[in-house]
């Protein structure tokens, strides 16, 4: 073979980066972002993983029994949030609850629920769908009163409301009397926090 008809052969190399990365919290902070204002303290709570679980057709008692099962109590009824360790849940809608757990020992608080709900409920991972904000302090009531419509002087402890603040669909959770957790959209974060901390300094 002369050199002329020789084959040859090339190999492209390239530059591959790999890059570190760390995962941000919902404010796009590396740390949890807190606000207090008048002795009540507004704290992102970026610990928590979140999953619906939803019955299907026909499965609607079998899938709360397995729910009770897993929280150890009975499934959640209408606004009620049953709050045990590991594992919490509160009511959406009929036959819908979210289930939540701590992030750091349950990140595939998903992969579990689907195994032990199986054919009975269908399981959707939610945690990176929603941002979750702590809210403590003497003054809660006040800051609610301003910012959503629900009666919050009548909200017992262990009860959970879907209201709207600043027409954001979100989730009030009632944990102490003077102690709540609001839930909203995580791509609306940045507003609702606003929002919070807005009504925090008018209401105080």
């Amino acid at each position: 073979m002369s050199k002329s008809s020789a084959r040859i052969s090339s190999i492209r190399k390239e530059t591959v980066s790999v890059h570190d990365l760390a995962p941000l919290c919902a404010l796009s902070s590396a740390e949890p972002h807190t606000d207090t204002v008048a002795g009540v303290t507004l704290t992102e709570n970026p610990g928590h993983a979140f999953v619906s679980v939803a019955a299907r057709l026909g499965q609607e008692s079998a899938c709360a029994e397995r729910l009770g099962t897993l929280l150890g109590a009975n499934a959640p009824g209408v606004e009620a949030w049953v709050r045990l360790d590991p594992m919490s849940a509160f009511w959406m809608a009929p036959d819908q609850w979210m289930v939540s757990a701590p992030f750091s020992t349950h990140e595939d608080l998903a992969t579990h629920l689907t195994d032990h709900f199986g054919t009975t409920a269908s399981i959707t991972e939610q945690t990176d769908a929603w941002v979750c904000f702590d809210m403590q302090g003497g003054g809660v009531e006040q800051v609610m009163q301003l910012c959503a419509n629900i009666d919050i002087e009548t909200m017992p402890v262990g009860s959970a409301t879907r209201s709207v603040i600043h027409y954001m669909g979100v989730y009030v959770l009632r944990s102490a009397p003077d102690a709540l957790t609001v839930l909203g959209g995580r791509s609306s974060a940045g507003s609702l926090h606003h929002a919070l901390l807005t009504a925090m300094k008018s209401a105080l």
